[in-house]
């Protein structure tokens, strides 16, 4: 409470300091920008005028965060071109900039109307710490009452007692002023619900792309080990019948041996075709679930592997399938290059999010941007989730995958 309301207290306090100084600026750069607008230097000069706005604005939305405890998202898009003439008129054309120089010219009646907030803290503990400064400033023309809280130990502990009993109320007027200036702030630095979409169609863009990708890069994979593995082994014993036959029908030979050699590379065929099975859905995770599946994979690894887990209830299939596989590969990748002496699989669920959590304790250095990872990351976000790898050098290493399971 206390730190909220310091906190508080301070966004307000800079307010009134930060308002008069960037509505100067943001006057002064849109008359000078008008000035030049006429001559070939206003782009250049509105570029270098928006990158100072863009500095101040990070500012706010940094203060409105610690007020508002959640980021501030910034509603940016991408200049292109490498000369000024071209990113200055393409900021012209943004409409994050004009929102920003609306903000600083605004900063100042929002400051000023949030100064009853700052009125009223520093009254309050002004009151509270009242015996240690009142004695310093005597007023002998003060009524009577007033004379007595002022210019006696009784009367300054009383005013101590006031303000403490008052605390709440000022505490709920500076908060609820930081707040709504807080959220002033973020409804004009944030991107609007426009932008937002747009922002949110180009991601499933580049998500669709790479799940075609993943899925072209599947099918190919597929193909590739139906034919060197399970066809080239299939036609194998088709060959090796066909010599039997015709040696029982030529000669009469017995051809016990190339029977057997037969089956056997049927048998690998089969094998093959499991294998390639489990790879597109391991029939574990419908026989037994998701846990036991992952248990299955734990007991499998060369090395201790915890599996903790709650109750979570009925999974879409998809997400069921995208877990295992994030684990399966997470797990191969601890063995084969982590140098781990222990690993502990976490999941956790809420409503509509699943969390898979694969931490180890080996050397660290993962590259999150690896093909292997790179491939998790596309299966993750085809469920429109998210993947994240932490692995500073020395270990630990940590893959967060996050998926939504709403139904």
């Amino acid at each position: 409470m206390l730190r909220r309301a310091g906190l508080a207290l301070a966004h307000l306090l800079t307010s009134l300091v930060l308002g008069p100084v960037t509505f100067v600026w943001a006057l002064v750069t849109t008359l000078v920008s008008g000035l030049l607008s006429f001559t070939w230097l206003a782009p250049p000069a509105f570029l270098a005028a928006t990158w100072v706005t863009r500095r101040i604005t990070r500012l706010e939305r940094w203060r409105a965060a610690l007020v508002l405890r959640r980021p501030v998202e910034t509603p940016y898009e991408p200049a292109s071109g490498r000369n000024p003439w071209t990113r200055g008129r393409l900021l012209v054309r943004d409409p994050a900039t004009w929102r920003d120089l609306a903000w600083l010219l605004l900063l100042v009646p929002v400051a000023v109307a949030g100064f009853a907030g700052v009125v009223a803290g520093v009254v309050d503990v002004a009151a509270i710490v009242a015996p240690l400064w009142l004695w310093a400033v005597p007023n002998p023309y003060l009524p009577p009452l007033v004379d007595w809280l002022f210019n006696t130990a009784g009367g300054r502990f009383t005013l101590t007692a006031l303000g403490l009993a008052l605390a709440p109320v000022a505490w709920w007027v500076v908060t609820t002023a930081a707040r709504l200036q807080a959220r002033a702030a973020a409804a004009l630095l944030e991107p609007g619900p426009r932008q937002r979409l747009a922002r949110r169609a180009r991601e499933l863009a580049v998500t669709r792309r790479r799940v075609v990708d993943a899925q072209a890069a599947e099918l190919q994979r597929i193909e590739r080990d139906l034919h060197d593995g399970a066809q080239a082994r299939i036609v194998a014993a088709g060959m090796t019948l066909a010599l039997a036959d015709r040696k029982m029908r030529t000669s009469g030979q017995p051809a016990r041996d190339d029977v057997q050699t037969a089956r056997r590379q049927l048998d690998d065929a089969l094998a093959e075709l499991r294998r390639l099975v489990r790879g597109i859905h391991p029939p574990i995770l419908t026989d037994r679930g998701l846990v036991e599946a992952l248990a299955a994979l734990a007991g499998d690894a060369p090395l201790p592997v915890e599996v903790r887990a709650a109750d979570l209830g009925e999974l879409p299939a998809a997400v069921e399938s995208a877990a295992y596989f994030v684990t399966a590969e997470a797990l191969a990748n601890v063995v084969k290059h982590a140098e781990a002496s222990s690993c502990a699989i976490t999941l956790t669920r809420t409503p509509d999010l699943l969390s898979l959590e694969v931490r180890d304790d080996g050397r660290g250095g993962a590259d999150g941007s690896g093909s292997g990872l790179d491939g998790l990351r596309r299966r993750v976000e085809a469920l429109d989730g998210t993947l994240s790898v932490t692995s500073p050098a020395g270990g630990p290493t940590t893959i967060l995958a996050e998926l939504p399971c709403a139904s």
